[in-house]
């Protein structure tokens, strides 16, 4: 892997020099868009919407829409307004990880060891482990300032980027069902439900099925030179709302039951 970034992380009066690596990688398939007569690739262009003309790259301009009227924006506002690049992931605080709510996650990242920096490093990652805290950081990525989560997972340390509280809608809008009294018989059932569903997390067996029959479905389709074949892979399936809730609380407790006992 090559890494993104290189920096060091500061830890009180500590500095550790660190490579940042991408953590993720896609699983979705990279499709090109083509003219379905020929098969030509697509080319997108920018047109003036007044015009109907296309507009060269170096004539186009960043604006923002400020109550109607638009502010055109020039190279030396970005630069104004840019933070300060640095390369220290500031260490600020030390949490609890379940006091991070999951919903501020963004992005993982994988920090190694930069030369000179392997001894620091496993003291910052042992000392993490055994507190059984993070540290709340923040650092700099191409000009945009994140804050960050560092943790340690086995072996190595993981930089999860955060978002800002501003980059999440309020739910304000949503039509929420106000809260209900609850009757205690249908509480009880769905806590069985819980109860019996009760397990430990394994992110391996939870798989991107979708990709992998799309994949299936185009390699048998070039082995048949693009003659299409009337199946799909992944049927959808529509469920109706439950209307009698004891029912289907009974019903899902009973069938939950009947799995366990095959196997």
């Amino acid at each position: 892997m090559r890494p993104l970034w290189k920096g060091t992380i500061g830890f009180g009066l500590v500095t550790i020099p660190v490579k940042l690596f991408s953590a993720t990688q896609d699983s979705e398939l990279d499709l090109d868009m083509l003219d379905g007569k020929d098969q030509a690739h697509i080319l997108f262009q920018r047109i003036n919407a007044d015009t109907g003309k296309e507009v060269p790259f170096e004539r186009i301009v960043k604006a923002f829409d400020l109550d109607g009227k638009y502010v055109v924006l020039e190279d030396a506002d970005f630069k104004n307004a840019a933070v300060e690049k640095s390369d220290v992931i500031l260490i600020k605080d030390f949490i609890k990880e379940a006091e991070v709510e999951a919903k501020y996650y963004e992005k993982p990242y994988y920090l190694a060891p930069d030369q000179g920096g392997a001894r620091a490093y496993a003291l910052l990652r042992e000392a993490l482990k055994k507190s059984g805290k993070v540290g709340v950081a923040s650092f700099v990525m191409r000009t945009k300032e994140h804050p960050a989560v560092l943790q340690p997972d086995g072996d190595v340390l993981i930089l999860n980027q955060m978002r800002f509280a501003e980059e999440l809608r309020k739910p304000d809008e949503l039509d929420l069902p106000k809260v209900q009294k609850i009757a205690p018989a249908e509480m009880k059932l769905a806590m069985q439900l819980i109860d019996q569903g009760a397990g430990s997390f394994d992110i391996s067996k939870y798989k991107d099925e979708y990709t992998a029959a799309l994949m299936k479905a185009i390699k048998a389709k070039a082995k048949r030179k693009g003659k299409a074949k009337k199946e799909t892979g992944m049927k959808v399936v529509h469920k109706k709302p439950s209307t009698d809730l004891m029912a289907a609380l009974k019903a899902s407790l009973e069938g939950k039951t009947k799995t366990k006992k095959a196997s």
